[in-house]
């Protein structure tokens, strides 16, 4: 079993205990009466403005890297990317290999304006209704964590809700099967999530395979202006960056660096 069907797994255990506290059909009820009554701040047309855009991460730790931020004033790290121009917040809500929690993403979209992608590893439509109750915008949908069909209901889900998904893949295939389901927001992660290995170019290779109108991020590996650069000359839309900026003691600085706006 390799890392990510672990994290999937525990996922699986974690959704089966929550069930318990309240059941899907409540749940999803309490969500569908939620996005009628409020709208939450679009993330795809935050990704959509000229320039690249910048998703930027709140995150405690990584099964690769460990705990990543040993102090951890989400809500502050969350107003700093606001305030430095980023376009939206990725909040990690996994508990056992990222110390995510429901109560950061909770906190962050009641504190910013930003969107929020609640970032976990969505393996039950459960955890779309919860998004939208905890207030993000957007949710993660890893291609090779889930069957076609399933992609297909959880999109339309997430919709429904007023939400937008961040389809993630590794490669051609994956690609292909996220256009099929009808993906507007394409994510390629440079880390392989199997073994952790990095490829910064894996993002810019796999470009040509996404329509151009798709919004197309780059995740991982992205730690300099140069990064930025060759990724936007590229057909990159968006990166989205998370050690980088939370090992950063200056996180507005550093985002102004890989903007180019400041000298590194």
């Amino acid at each position: 079993m390799n890392i990510l069907d672990e994290i999937a797994e525990k996922t699986r255990q974690r959704i089966d205990e929550a069930k318990k506290q309240i059941s899907y059909e409540e749940l999803l009820e309490r969500a569908r009466m939620k996005a009628s009554a409020s709208q939450v701040p679009s993330f795809l047309e935050a990704l959509k403005k000229p320039g690249i855009s910048y998703i930027c991460e709140v995150k405690k730790a990584s099964p690769s890297k460990g705990v990543i931020a040993k102090e951890f004033p989400y809500l502050e790290i969350a107003a700093d990317y606001e305030k430095a121009g980023a376009s939206a917040v990725s909040c990690l809500t996994e508990p056992n290999y990222f110390k995510g929690s429901d109560r950061y993403l909770e906190e962050i979209t009641e504190t910013i304006h930003l969107p929020v992608l609640r970032k976990d590893f969505f393996v039950d439509p459960y955890m779309i209704a919860q998004a939208r109750l905890l207030g993000a915008s957007a949710v993660l949908l890893i291609v090779s964590l889930l069957t076609k069909k399933e992609l297909k209901t959880y999109f339309n889900l997430t919709e429904e809700l007023g939400m937008d998904a961040l389809f993630e893949a590794h490669n051609e295939e994956e690609i292909r099967i996220a256009v099929e389901c009808g993906a507007k927001i394409i994510g390629v992660n440079n880390r392989n999530l199997k073994d952790f290995t990095v490829d910064p170019h894996n993002s810019v290779n796999l470009r040509k395979y996404a329509p151009k109108d798709v919004v197309f991020v780059a995740e991982s590996g992205i730690k300099t202006h140069k990064d930025i650069k060759l990724l936007q000359e590229n057909g990159i839309d968006a990166v989205l960056i998370g050690e980088t900026l939370m090992k950063a003691k200056d996180k507005t600085k550093k985002l102004q660096e890989l903007n180019g706006d400041v000298p590194c």
